[in-house]
């Protein structure tokens, strides 16, 4: 018991600590690509230890215990474009030139993170466990794939290991 509340308090600590940091940096089109990459990668990891816990809280059977995170994940996504300004690649992005050639679809894939994360919020603080859990297990391809297909460079594909002769 006393862990989750640790673990609440880490995930809270850290959405405060971005928080603080967005207001620190002040306006974000002031940002040179390589602070603009190394911000929005500090973000997104954020957004995967969240969803992280969303998983393996609705795997412990706890599912109404996911509603921080998934308002973490919610005020993250409000953030996200104003990461993205126009030409922040580096060879440390991920990001496609899609994203400026399809400015409006990027913002609108942002956009359906945060609602999709607040509908989740919503789902756990009205302790409904059947829902969160059915919003969950399409989380992932509705929200994050979303943007993460059509916007990020894929990861490269793992060779599987040569056989032993």
């Amino acid at each position: 018991m006393e862990f989750r509340y640790v673990r609440a308090g880490i995930v809270l600590g850290g959405l405060v600590a971005l928080v603080v940091t967005g207001c620190a940096t002040g306006q974000k089109s002031t940002m040179g690509p390589a602070e603009a990459v190394a911000e929005r990668q500090r973000l997104m990891k954020n957004v995967g230890a969240n969803w992280a816990d969303i998983q393996a809280k609705v795997k412990a059977g706890n599912p109404e215990a996911v509603a921080p995170n998934a308002e973490a994940i919610s005020l993250h996504a409000q953030r996200i474009p104003g990461l993205f300004p126009e030409g922040s690649l580096t060879d440390k992005s991920k990001a496609k030139p899609e994203i400026w050639q399809k400015w409006p679809e990027f913002q609108a894939a942002a956009k359906n993170l945060q609602n999709r994360a607040g509908t989740v919020r919503d789902q756990a603080v009205a302790k409904d466990a059947a829902a969160v859990t059915t919003t969950v297990g399409t989380f992932g391809r509705d929200a994050c794939g979303a943007c993460h297909t059509p916007f990020r460079v894929p990861p490269p594909q793992q060779q599987p290991a040569a056989p032993r002769t």
